[in-house]
């Protein structure tokens, strides 16, 4: 389930409210002209809404616009290329998420080096997974899960939005390090495959928290676990996979970056204004209200994350064989 029309337009337009602040009294010469922001997907999805409301508070405290420009393809590689190759200016960034550290690991041959041609200008959010399960499926936590796995190797269907998403590969991390076989079950894309979960033709799934809130709040599927380190603060009860399997966390993530060798003023005063954002109550509601978590730092913090991100799952995806489709 994606998010509802009125749920997106409630979420992107209140940015206006957020920013509606004094603009930044300064001199600075950047930015003298709109900005492009471009987001590898279509309207409508968190990372779009992200890309919106980060793009509404600079626009409002840097006096330009800030332009979400959508450039869905090949997993946002086709927004990536665009952004690798401009003029390394501020003028063209791109709303980076989990896909790019991903993509490095499943596409043989792309025309750009994520780490290499891209700078970490802010990181923005964390957006988390959990682990559902259809209310007539026997297990009702994850050791239970992982006991009757064992158990009955193979039997236990898995469903995933995809063999390169998110949902499959926080999946494949939790069969590794939990030690159990569950037969994966590959949709398009997270749509598709919650009608078959709440059927019982799938029992588990790893989900995005923002696509299923709705249906464990109306109990029409079970939680038993968020992907993230600790529990969530929307979540509290629910338990995170780690309590249980030690070290597992499978948590998304968004962030601005630019073109490499864009200029260290420049990403400054943008890191500043995003970690400003960040610090906002009324910004911080409108992450939690998409699942994710505020996640501020410097950009070289957010440099670091992005290669031990980009490493730590390179390593899943080639041990589970997994390639872009």
């Amino acid at each position: 389930m994606g998010l509802t029309r009125r749920r997106f337009v409630g979420l992107a337009t209140g940015g206006a409210a957020l920013a509606a602040r004094p603009r930044l009294a300064r001199a600075q010469s950047y930015p003298t002209r709109p900005v492009r922001l471009l987001v590898g997907y279509a309207p409508g999805g968190v990372t779009d809404i992200a890309a919106r409301l980060i793009g509404q508070w600079l626009s409002e405290r840097l006096g330009q616009q800030f332009v979400v420009e959508n450039r869905p393809g090949a997993s946002s590689n086709v927004a990536t290329g665009v952004v690798a190759r401009a003029a390394p200016d501020g003028y063209t960034l791109l709303l980076a998420s989990t896909s790019n550290a991903f993509n490095a690991s499943l596409y043989d041959r792309l025309d750009f080096n994520f780490i290499r041609d891209l700078a970490p200008v802010a990181s923005i959010a964390r957006d988390a997974f959990i682990l559902v399960a259809n209310p007539a499926f026997a297990p009702k936590t994850v050791p239970e899960l992982i006991a009757y796995a064992k158990t009955n190797p193979g039997k236990v269907n898995m469903g995933s939005s995809g063999p390169a998403s998110a949902s499959a590969l926080y999946g494949e991390l939790f069969k590794v390090m939990a030690g159990v076989d569950l037969l994966t079950v590959h949709y398009r894309s997270v749509g598709p495959a919650l009608p078959d979960l709440m059927s019982g033709r799938v029992e588990v799934m790893f989900a995005p928290v923002a696509s299923v809130v709705g249906f464990l709040a109306d109990g029409k599927m079970r939680p038993l676990a968020v992907t993230t380190a600790k529990r969530l603060g929307t979540l509290p009860d629910v338990p995170a996979i780690g309590e249980f399997v030690s070290g597992y966390e499978g948590a998304g993530w968004v962030g601005i970056v630019a073109p490499a060798n864009t200029p260290p003023q420049i990403v400054a005063l943008l890191n500043g204004q995003v970690n400003a954002a960040l610090a906002d109550p009324a910004f911080k509601g409108r992450l939690v209200e998409l699942g994710a978590e505020p996640f501020a730092g410097s950009p070289a913090d957010f440099g670091t994350f992005i290669a031990e991100f980009t490493d730590k799952w390179g390593k899943v995806i080639r041990a589970a064989g997994i390639k872009a489709e």
